[in-house]
């Protein structure tokens, strides 16, 4: 029996099923590589879920957390944090915000935010303007609230009654969303790339629009960019890319490089809502976590991540559109950066199977999107490779 097996039995005990786990146990990783503890290589294409956008275990990252897990693991957010402060202030100073509240992942910076836009509007505009409208396909998180707030019926199967004030509509439907509004509407909160929904872009001029609509409502906006923000995109903030800024933004996967952390960043207008007393977190940029996110960032902002973000996604998206050209069950290739997904018009499920069991780890999403999320770190020769255990793939199906 291989030590692999092993492992995988002993969690079979005392594991719950959460999840439905692929045959790796994972040992160790350096930049786009995994190992497992058979001592197999897999070439990383879905990053811990955009979680290690830098790469695993970046020196940097790791130093930082060497460092200070010698002077201080954690102190209570009833003090003032050196860590936590730096990192606000690389957030602050990067982006639309003012002020920076954090968490541990980003289901809670999205409950962070969802009880904000409450709060906001009800110091604002009385008890009854609590609704936010979502997008359908859209995924916030698996807390209760936020699996109310997410545009998929699968995650709240079994979970009734969800918290009542959500709306959802098409993502990229302007008329939609506009038709749904009402004198209950106190907030939009969208993705501007929806990633567990399917790689899904919203066409050119929606996030303008959606920010005109907010404005002339007196609505919030609030950017969900979980999985989306930290350089994914090809900038350090999607909401970049068509220059819209939010109101409220949420952030968490790559922030630290790996570490779990999460982080609400807001403008001071709606960030003053939230009074002490108001909402917590006991581990929230603890000096670990807040060291990991100072390092990760910095390396993010200096180190050219961002530019090979863009040119390595350029370049597998094209190899991408290549293979589409051959096979006919490939539907579409769309992607910004190094979040791109295939649409199948059969079922993706076994490919990922077959491209773990060749050394190739991607995964599959709304069950016909392949999802592509290699680090920003990639380089040329590791996409070359990747594509060539693909193409080998495809071909035999």
């Amino acid at each position: 029996m291989t030590e692999s097996q092993q492992w995988i039995d002993r969690g079979e005990n005392v594991i719950t099923k959460t999840y439905g786990r692929y045959p790796l146990v994972a040992a160790r990783g350096e930049g786009s590589r995994l190992w497992d503890v058979d001592g197999k290589c897999y070439l990383d294409f879905l990053a811990g879920v955009a979680v290690n956008n830098i790469g695993h275990c970046h020196p940097k990252v790791v130093t930082a957390l060497q460092q200070q897990a010698a002077e201080l693991l954690h102190c209570s957010n009833y003090f003032h944090i050196p860590k936590q402060i730096e990192l606000a202030e690389i957030l602050c100073q990067n982006s639309f915000g003012d002020k920076v509240f954090f968490c541990n992942s980003g289901a809670e910076a999205n409950e962070a935010a969802m009880k904000l836009v409450r709060k906001y509007s009800s110091e604002q505009h009385g008890p009854n303007r609590f609704e936010v409208i979502t997008a359908l396909a859209s995924f916030h998180g698996r807390t209760i609230g936020t699996i109310s707030a997410t545009g998929q019926e699968k995650v709240k199967a079994g979970f009734s009654p969800m918290v009542p004030g959500f709306k959802y509509v098409p993502f990229g439907d302007i008329t939609a969303l506009k038709t749904a509004i009402n004198p209950n509407t106190c907030a939009v909160m969208l993705e501007p790339v929806q990633g567990e929904g399917g790689v899904n872009i919203p066409p050119a001029g929606y996030l303008k629009a959606v920010r005109e609509v907010c404005d002339q409502s007196d609505l919030v906006l609030v950017y969900d960019e979980v999985q989306v923000g930290c350089g994914r995109t090809g900038k350090l903030f999607a909401y970049e890319h068509e220059g819209v800024e939010p109101d409220v933004m949420t952030l968490a996967k790559a922030l630290a490089g790996g570490p779990p952390i999460g982080a609400m960043v807001a403008k001071e207008k709606f960030a003053a809502a939230l009074g002490p007393g108001t909402h917590g977190s006991t581990f929230g940029g603890n000096p670990l976590m807040a060291s990991a996110g100072v390092a990760a960032m910095d390396v993010i902002l200096n180190d050219g991540i961002l530019e090979n973000c863009r040119a390595m996604g350029d370049y597998l998206l094209q190899q991408l559109q290549q293979l589409r050209e051959h096979y006919p069950f490939v539907k579409q290739v769309r992607g910004l950066g190094l979040i791109i997904g295939m649409e199948l018009d059969i079922e993706g499920g076994d490919i990922v199977k077959t491209a773990l069991d060749r050394g190739l780890l991607i995964n599959c999403t709304v069950g016909k999107v392949l999802r592509f999320l290699p680090p920003l770190t990639v380089s040329k020769e590791e996409i070359d490779e990747a594509m060539d255990i693909f193409d080998g793939i495809l071909k035999e199906i």
